[in-house]
């Protein structure tokens, strides 16, 4: 007998927790908000060696890589460079007292015949989307770069410029 009040005592104490036990509830929201932001890299334009006796243009070619976050549209523009040229005659110069220039410019398109600088007067700028931020969504645009035949003699001697690349998002 004393078995079956002891497990009676049980049971009642197994109901009392159960039907004392209850469960409150609540939601709560999760937010974030993702920033539009590009970021850019270019590769050197290496035209090698010039032969200014051979009369035409050396072409050369290099790459800007931009990323953006996803459906951010962007436009990449190239400035005159930092030896004082301009769109229309980018100079690249060497490190001379009195600096000798060498000619060149840079182009949106294999046909070079739309400059590629900031989107005013006839220069071009190139236009993209973003894919995301990761390597495989890198967006690659082709710089087209032109030696044209010399108008004056230039000297045998190395010349370097420095663009600057802006992408406006």
């Amino acid at each position: 007998m004393r078995y079956f009040k002891t497990l009676f005592a049980l049971g009642l104490a197994a109901l009392g927790t159960s039907a004392m036990a209850q469960t409150a509830t609540t939601t709560f929201n999760v937010t974030a908000s993702v920033t539009k932001v590009c970021t850019v890299s270019a590769t050197t334009l290496a035209f090698g060696s010039y032969d200014p006796s051979s009369g035409t243009a050396l072409d050369q070619t290099s790459t800007i890589n931009v990323r953006c976050t996803r459906n951010t549209p962007f436009t990449v523009a190239l400035n005159t460079g930092g030896t004082g040229g301009t769109f229309t005659n980018r100079v690249m110069r060497d490190a001379a007292p009195t600096p000798n220039t060498l000619n060149y410019n840079l182009f949106t398109t294999s046909a070079r015949t739309t400059v590629w600088g900031d989107g005013t007067g006839t220069t071009g700028t190139m236009p993209g989307v973003g894919a995301g931020m990761g390597v495989p969504n890198t967006v690659a645009l082709t710089v087209f770069g032109r030696i044209p035949d010399q108008p004056t003699a230039v000297p045998s001697t190395t010349y370097s410029d420095t663009i600057t690349v802006s992408v406006a998002y």
